[in-house]
């Protein structure tokens, strides 16, 4: 594991509100190293030319003609409902 010279884990867990033990400042202030020296790799990487995009191959949507169609019936609706009353389902009262 690798530590960043410049890295205050303090600064960054006093940031995120985040008491931490000494084992394990440690323990993130290498893993967090870790991410930035693959990030400093990743910026190494020549991308001339390459477009940026939000996603690695195009998204497209598809939507479906928007038409009315008829709905369930009252008695459609209401088949497996436990209670019923006047075409309604019955649930118990949750308001006082």
């Amino acid at each position: 594991m690798s530590t960043a010279p410049d890295l205050d884990i303090e600064h960054v867990a006093k940031l995120a509100r985040l008491a931490l033990t000494a084992e394990e400042k440690a323990t993130f202030s290498a893993q967090l190293g870790d991410v930035l020296h693959h990030i400093e790799q990743l910026a190494k990487v020549d991308v001339t030319g390459v477009e940026p995009t939000a996603h690695a191959f195009p998204l497209v949507n598809v939507w479906a003609e928007d038409v009315a169609r008829s709905g369930l019936s009252a008695e459609a609706a209401l088949r497996n409902a436990p209670v019923q009353r006047d075409h309604m389902v019955v649930v118990p009262k949750v308001v006082e």
